[in-house]
């Protein structure tokens, strides 16, 4: 009985109410993918219309404190995720630890342990890989997680926050062939990651829908950094039939190709168009301005910390999988090919 009096609504009674298994329940309290989407809403009305509050059986939560975890944290794109997280943290009263775990796996079962003995009340992986051992080891945890872009397919089961990369690659590349552009090197990002697999799919598909073949020795695969962008420009600059345009699936990137360009003697936009992709605060203020497209990356960090916390509070989330949307930014590094 609660304080009125009234009996507590119970994992199983909810089962039995919607007619699904338990399991079934727990999974859509924890915001996992595998649950057909018509029971998913059957049985989240369930849980609103009883005003079921979540218990966890495993040690006490610290739902003051969560956890928001990154591969890597030298890189501008990380700061902007964290500036969103944390001002959606700090309103709610609740702290925010940043790990790193370096794509190793010594750092990442450190940060194992640290999270069991913190008994932080949720996870936000961002773009972060872990081996099979350590997934099982969240599981058994039972921690609230949500994953901001995910590497792959489903991560844990867990909620996911990504942006529209096919969308955004094709405004990027259609932006360059609006403006007469017809040889245009790509710079990728690294092929295991979902969000650098779904730019290279929109340039392609813009490419493909106006009849120009993206030729093979017009792909540079790079890693999102500036290194990996100055020597994809370098190679296509080199080419005897160089590109006109550059669109480089990071700003980073793109900042690396803008160094390359200045190598050969060449000049943006006047020779080469540069396009990039994140907009992050710098790129404004690059010689010239950098036109890209902009991914929101402070407001995936906010709505991922609102979805852990959701969690944390044993409420349903509004979706599985969810994307904002990307926008095109021109500014004064692109323009029309000079031959």
């Amino acid at each position: 009985m609660n304080a009125t009096g009234e009996r507590k609504v119970t994992i199983s009674a909810i089962a039995d109410e919607a007619g699904v298994s338990i399991p079934t329940v727990s999974r859509v309290l924890n915001g996992r993918s595998d649950v057909a989407p018509g029971t998913r809403k059957r049985v989240e009305e369930l849980l609103r219309r009883h005003g079921y509050q979540r218990r966890s059986a495993r040690s006490p939560v610290n739902t003051r404190l969560i956890d928001l975890v990154f591969n890597d944290l030298d890189s501008p794109w990380a700061v902007e995720i964290i500036r969103g997280v944390e001002e959606v943290a700090h309103n709610a009263g609740v702290g925010t630890v940043i790990s790193a775990i370096h794509r190793k796996s010594e750092p990442a079962r450190t940060w194992l342990e640290n999270l069991r003995m913190r008994a932080s009340g949720g996870v936000i992986l961002v773009n972060s890989t872990l081996d099979s051992s350590m997934h099982q080891e969240l599981r058994r945890l039972d921690v609230p997680l949500v994953v901001v872009d995910p590497v792959g397919g489903p991560v844990l089961d867990a909620p996911t926050i990504g942006a529209t990369n096919w969308a955004g690659g094709l405004s990027a590349v259609d932006h360059l062939i609006s403006l007469g552009h017809r040889r245009i090197g790509v710079i990728s990002g690294p092929r295991n990651l979902m969000c650098s697999r779904a730019r290279l799919d929109g340039y392609r598909t813009g490419m493909e829908t106006a009849g120009i073949t993206l030729a093979d020795d017009l792909i540079w695969e790079g890693d999102f950094y500036h290194e990996s962008g100055f020597k994809g420009a370098q190679a296509f600059l080199a080419l005897a039939d160089a590109p006109t345009a550059i669109a480089a699936s990071s700003d980073q990137m793109a900042a690396g190709a803008y160094e390359a360009v200045r190598r050969h003697g060449l000049r943006i936009p006047d020779d080469v168009s540069v396009i990039g992709f994140d907009d992050l605060p710098e790129v404004r203020w690059a010689s010239p301005p950098l036109s890209t497209v902009r991914q929101p990356l402070a407001e995936m960090g906010a709505l991922a910390a609102r979805t852990v916390l959701r969690l944390a509070a044993g409420e349903p989330v509004e979706s599985p999988r969810l994307e904002l949307a990307t926008s095109l930014i021109i500014r004064d590094s692109t323009a029309a090919p000079s031959r």
